[in-house]
């Protein structure tokens, strides 16, 4: 019984009891703080931010805890640290890299949850954001369109420092995106031209405004050119029909459901124009072969328009 006692009366047991009290209670108190903060908030995105600062800040309360009880101990270990900092620092650079990866993600403006990205050669929206690797929720791949695959894919933070980060709708978004519509030859140009420009208007018109505005943010934060918000339409004529293009502003998350919307209005403003308007298709033609002059053997002839022809005697 003394043993155990003087066991809890070591210095050394208390200190660890301490430690290990925080890695149960601080885990349990963030998380309690995290549900009552989110069931509070309406907001997805202020959800999904009081849920990692709860978090974060349990971390750092942990921290503190052992930095604190060890605190005496701890000024011993500054020559065997930076001794061993350098090989911890090479055999874990791509861990370090990854949380200098979220640093600047924390600080920056890379990209933000609920953001579509581009990273590491994937395509999806971000729904977490941790300390090595974000999680993104993947788009595209063998699925036609900017669809779910339903794969959750998660790519190392450090790939922000080593390709390119594609942000689909972090400052600006919108996206521009285009459809051709061949018409034949002898059609109605003027009229073909304004169904294709009454569609745009009757579809993708309500973007124009709130486009706009943001548009006009990035001119004034970034050196660019006041760009062209309204669809425009664009005629070209080539060998096999005059081909109209129309470009137009769209929402990121709404570019194939909006040309479907376009498709379905302009095919039905072609049917309805009595004939005015038609649409182009490719066609191919066949050359007949040349006649050929056959001499056989022993004087006789045969000709042969087409390839099916019969000998003639």
């Amino acid at each position: 019984m003394d043993s155990v006692i003087n066991w809890f009366a070591s210095p050394a047991t208390q200190r660890l009891l301490v430690v290990v009290a925080s890695l149960v209670l601080v885990p349990l108190l963030a998380r309690t703080l995290g549900r009552l903060l989110s069931a509070r908030l309406s907001d997805p995105d202020a959800r999904y931010r009081a849920r990692k600062i709860s978090t974060g800040l349990g971390y750092a309360a942990i921290v503190l805890v052992i930095v604190g009880v060890y605190s005496a101990r701890l000024q011993g270990l500054g020559v065997f640290l930076g001794v061993a900092g350098a090989g911890i620092a090479f055999a874990l650079q791509e861990v370090i890299a990854s949380v200098a990866g979220w640093v600047a993600l924390t600080f920056s403006r890379f990209y933000a949850p609920g953001d579509r990205v581009q990273l590491g050669g994937i395509k999806g929206d971000v729904i977490d954001i941790g300390i090595l690797r974000t999680t993104l929720m993947e788009v595209g791949e063998w699925v036609k369109g900017d669809l779910y695959t339903g794969r959750i894919v998660r790519v190392a933070n450090s790939f922000v420092f080593k390709e390119p980060v594609f942000n689909y709708s972090g400052d600006f978004p919108f996206l521009w995106d285009e459809i051709s519509i061949p018409v034949k030859y002898g059609s109605d140009r003027a009229r073909a031209r304004t169904i294709i420009e009454a569609a745009a208007e009757a579809v993708v018109g309500e973007y124009a405004a709130s486009a706009k505005v943001a548009w006009a943010r990035l001119v004034r934060a970034y050196r660019i050119e006041d760009a062209r918000i309204e669809p425009m339409v664009h005629l070209v004529a080539n060998d096999n029909w005059i081909e109209y293009t129309l470009r137009y502003v769209v929402d990121y998350k709404r570019r194939r459901v909006t040309k479907d919307a376009l498709f379905t209005q302009i095919l039905d403003a072609i049917d309805a124009s009595g004939g005015t308007v038609a649409l182009a298709s490719a066609t191919f033609h066949l050359v007949e072969w040349p006649p050929l002059d056959i001499r056989m053997a022993g004087g006789a002839r045969a000709t042969a328009a087409q390839p099916d022809a019969p000998p003639v005697p």
